[in-house]
Parts: structure tokens; sequence; C-alpha cells
């Protein structure tokens, strides 16, 4: 898969997109008609998920239309992604003493995988850096 990617790194947004997809139904429909088994005022969760609706269209869109400049693109969705997993912790940390288990364990898996998606993320930007130097150097 890594190869694949590699050979057309804009398919990472896509990834990026199918996830964000993900958050935004479990987030906005799931939980906040269970909302008591996760903890998490209901608000925020339809906030959360509006947040990650926004980059469900933004990476569908780096997908379906790409860029030559597609790395800034994909700097730009890395940098959102983390800055949604501050605003996250912050939520942990803030409504730590109303969150279940199962909310808490929730929200620590999803900021794994998006630090992962990240470092993800910008391994093929740099990646494509180092191949567009060597690039210039072998010219």
């Amino acid at each position: 898969m890594m190869d694949r990617i590699l050979k057309n790194p804009t398919k990472v947004f896509l990834i990026d997109a199918v996830g964000a997809f993900l958050t935004a139904i479990t987030l906005g429909i799931v939980f906040t008609s269970v909302q008591e088994f996760i903890g998490m005022p209901k608000e925020l969760l339809i906030s959360l998920a509006i947040v990650a609706s926004l980059f469900f269209i933004y990476s569908a869109s780096c997908f379906f239309k790409p860029q030559k400049n597609w790395r800034t693109f994909l700097g730009v969705i890395a940098t959102a992604n983390l800055m949604y997993c501050l605003l996250t912790s912050f939520l942990i940390i803030t409504y730590f003493d109303q969150l279940t288990i199962v909310g808490i364990l929730y929200f620590v898996g999803e900021i794994t995988l998006i630090v992962l998606l990240v470092y993800f993320e910008v391994f093929i930007i740099r990646k494509e850096d180092q191949h567009k130097k060597s690039q210039l150097e072998n010219n």
C-alpha cells in the first residue's frame, strides 16, 4: 500500500477524507444519539462533527481535483488535523469527569490514529521534497 501511495501521493487525501467522513458520522449521528454512553456534551459532539465534515470536504476536493502543488494542500490538512487533536485533547481534559471510559477510549484512539496519519502525511511531503531535490541535482 505504501508503494502505491508514494507513486500517487494524492491518494493520501482519500485516506484523510474517508477518516474525516467516518468521524463526522460517528460523532454527529451515532454518538449524539447515545451521548450518555460517551459523556461529551452533545453540542461539542456536533461541533466536532462539523469540523470533521469540513475536513472531509477539503480532503475529498483535493483528491478528486488534484493540484500541482498538492504538497502545500497536504501540509494544510496535516496542520488542521494536528489542531483538531489539540482541540480534542483540550476537551478530554476539560470534560474528563463527565466522559465515560468508552468516550475516553474513543477520543484517545481517534487522536492516536490522526497523529499516525499526520506522521504519514509529513513523511509523504518530505519524500516528495527529497525526490524533487534529487531531480534538480541530477539536471
